[in-house]
Formats: C-alpha cells, sequence, structure tokens
C-alpha cells in the first residue's frame, strides 16, 4: 500500500478504494478451488456489488447470488452469467422480473414454493428451483448473524420439509456459516447430510450458501477441497457456493479526515466519516476496524475517541492511539473497506456517502463515483 497515493488531495475523503491487485489476488485463491473441485462459486452481492469490477470478476466466478429483484437485475445486467436468487419471501409484484432476472430461485418455505409454482411454470424461461434447508446445527457465535438460531425465520427445519412437494425442486440450498473457516462447514454439512440427506438423490445440485472465509490467510483450503470433493463424490450433484466477503477480504480501504477535535475527559477527533451512516458494520456487528499506524487505547502516547459527523451520539468508531498527536486536516487510513461497506451505507443526516475510487494494478487512482446532493434527494420523497 502507497500511502502517499491515499494522502494526496486528489483523492476526495471520505473515499472507499479497492485495490485491483488484490482482488485479483481473492480470485485466484476462489478458482483455484473450483478447478480442484469443480464447485462453482458465486459473488454474493450482499457483500459486495462493485460492478465496476465485474468484468474482472466475471472472468473467474460462475454468477451471482441476490437477495432482491434489485440486486438480481444488477446481476443479469452488469454481470451477465448465472443469477442465483435466495430471499426469505418474494413480493408478489417483483416476482415476475425475478423469473426474469434469475436462473435459479430458492424458496425459504413450501408455502412461498406453493404460491409461486404456477408462475415459475408458466415462465417462457426455465428457472430451477430449490428448497433453503435450516439444519437446526449453529457454528455463529453471533445470534444476530446465526441463521440456525432458536426461531429463526431461515430456511426449512426438517420437521416442515415436505418431501411429498418437491416436484419441480432441483436443488437445496442451506447457508448457515459467517466468516467462518472449512472446519465449520464440515460439522455443518453432517447436520445437513444427516437431516435432508434423504432426498438428495432427488436433486441436480445443492449450494453451500455464504460465510465462507476462504481467501482469510488462516483458512484451510486443503480441507474445503477435501470436503466438496468428498461431498460431490458421494452425491453427485453440482455444488455452489456463493460468498460474498471472501471475494472482497482486505481488497480495500476507506481514507476519512480529521474535521475537529475536542476534549471531554479524554481527546475525541471529529472525522468526516460515520461508524453509522458509513460503516454500520463497526455499530451491528460490533467491531473495530483497523487503522494503518494506529494502535489500541494507551498503546502509543496519544490516544483519541474517533468520532463520526452524526448527531448519534453513540456515532463512534473507536479508541485509538498514535504515535503522533493528531492535527485538523490529517487523514487516516481505516483498512478492509470493501466488504459490508458500500452495500449498507446510508445518507443518515443527510451525509452524503463517500466516493468510491479503484487503484489499477499500475498504482494509479482512479475516482469511479462521487456522490452529491440529488443522490440524498432523489431516494426521498
Amino acid at each position: 500500500m502507497d500511502r502517499n497515493i491515499l494522502l494526496n488531495p486528489a483523492v476526495p475523503s471520505p473515499c472507499y478504494i479497492v485495490y485491483e491487485s488484490a482482488i485479483d489476488a481473492n480470485l485466484k485463491i476462489l478458482d483455484s478451488v473450483q478447478k480442484r473441485t469443480g464447485a462453482k462459486i458465486l459473488l454474493a452481492l450482499k457483500g459486495f456489488a462493485m460492478f465496476s469490477l465485474f468484468p474482472r470478476i466475471r472472468a473467474v466466478l460462475h454468477g451471482i447470488a441476490a437477495s432482491s429483484i434489485d440486486e438480481a437485475r444488477l446481476g443479469y445486467e452488469e454481470f451477465q452469467k448465472e443469477v442465483h436468487t435466495c430471499a426469505p419471501a418474494y413480493p408478489d409484484a417483483d416476482f415476475e422480473g425475478l423469473l426474469t432476472y434469475s436462473d435459479h430461485i430458492t424458496f425459504n418455505s413450501f408455502t412461498q414454493w406453493d404460491h409461486f409454482r404456477p408462475q415459475v411454470q408458466m415462465h417462457l424461461k426455465p428457472v430451477r428451483c430449490g428448497i433453503r434447508v435450516n439444519p437446526e446445527h449453529s457454528e455463529v457465535k453471533t445470534p444476530i448473524y446465526d441463521p440456525c438460531g432458536p426461531c429463526s425465520r431461515l430456511g426449512v427445519t426438517r420437521d416442515r420439509f415436505d418431501d411429498s412437494n418437491l416436484g419441480g425442486i432441483t436443488g437445496l440450498h442451506f447457508h448457515t456459516l459467517c466468516e467462518l473457516n472449512a472446519d465449520s462447514l464440515e460439522r455443518t454439512l453432517l447436520a445437513v447430510e444427516e437431516k435432508f440427506g434423504a432426498f438428495m438423490d432427488r436433486m441436480g445440485w445443492v449450494n453451500f450458501g455464504g460465510g465462507h472465509h476462504i481467501t482469510r490467510s488462516d483458512y484451510d483450503v486443503d480441507r474445503l477441497c477435501r470436503i466438496i470433493t468428498d461431498f460431490k463424490n458421494r452425491r453427485g450433484l453440482t455444488v455452489y457456493m456463493e460468498p460474498g466477503e471472501a471475494i472482497a477480504l482486505n481488497t480495500g480501504v476507506m481514507v476519512a479526515t480529521v474535521l475537529d477535535i475536542i476534549h471531554n475527559r479524554m481527546d475525541i477527533a471529529i472525522l468526516d466519516t460515520s461508524a453509522a451512516a458509513h460503516m454500520p458494520d463497526v455499530l451491528e456487528m460490533p467491531y473495530r476496524p483497523e487503522i494503518v499506524g494506529a494502535g489500541q487505547s494507551g498503546e502509543h502516547a496519544h490516544t483519541y475517541r474517533l468520532a463520526g459527523m452524526t448527531c448519534l451520539a453513540g456515532d463512534v468508531i473507536g479508541d485509538y492511539s498514535f504515535q503522533d498527536p493528531l492535527h485538523i486536516g490529517d487523514r487516516l487510513i481505516f483498512l478492509d473497506m470493501a466488504h459490508y461497506s458500500m452495500v449498507k451505507n446510508n445518507t443518515f443526516n443527510g451525509i452524503r456517502l463517500p466516493s468510491i475510487g479503484i487503484i489499477d494494478t499500475t498504482n494509479q487512482f482512479h475516482l469511479v463515483r462521487r456522490f452529491d446532493y440529488p443522490d440524498y434527494r432523489n431516494r426521498l420523497s
């Protein structure tokens, strides 16, 4: 990372910046999994939907995973490969469009399948349909992200699985993980096969969902490949996976600027960004993003609470220490800001969204998008 590029005044602030070379490195790992196992990996737009990079990504991956008609349309129009759609429920007004844009549609319940089956059967373009299953096996420790937690609305449990209603269903889908390693998939797959394996000989494909942290440095890629290969050898089914974060993990940063420094029992730096508006997972997950050159509170000589510019009292990114004092106008570089940032940000308080840029493989910065007043106004009435 060349800090001089990121600190250049020509780069707007705040700004998400994604490195093409880092995307390529992640794609290389994912492609190795595809080639070793025959699995087909999809880009889950819920995690990363920067369509200016789709030409690069579609050269490697097989398609996209969508959770809404707009994601499906974006994948259909911009990615131009397979579109797999899965959501807890589908509005009637959206479904004809979903059939147009999607190659696979997964239903979250047999009620939804019964409701939309006539439309599927009458549609001119064939669409493969699946059922999402819930093996009731939890690997995720943060309850808000656990699809298999008590009373989850996500997926059909074994006691509600209607095996007499599988006519037209060609696949099963499970999504039970979040930022986890291959051992979690291995345990989950055992639970899935124990509860739903009897129906797999009536299927043509299984979607292993997302949450696979395949491009993380400690991820056991060899174990993942063994799991997939063993499953395919035993079941003879096409395997799909749909990570979003793994494609964009450690590929981008966000540049922000110190607007003011105040003191209230401790030094507080107010930035031109916001946890609430520009990186909501900081509050929702919660987590503490890393900053280039910063340490934990008290680790270096000068500690600051970094806060956002909205009126939300809790718009706090975290406490960080620096070797030198911060000054108004200083730029900070937040790491790993490509995934679940652009797709989840908002304009609370009318604060403008960060600009979006790319650093290409020759280390040149390109501004892709700058947001202004019409972007705020046009999402309101």
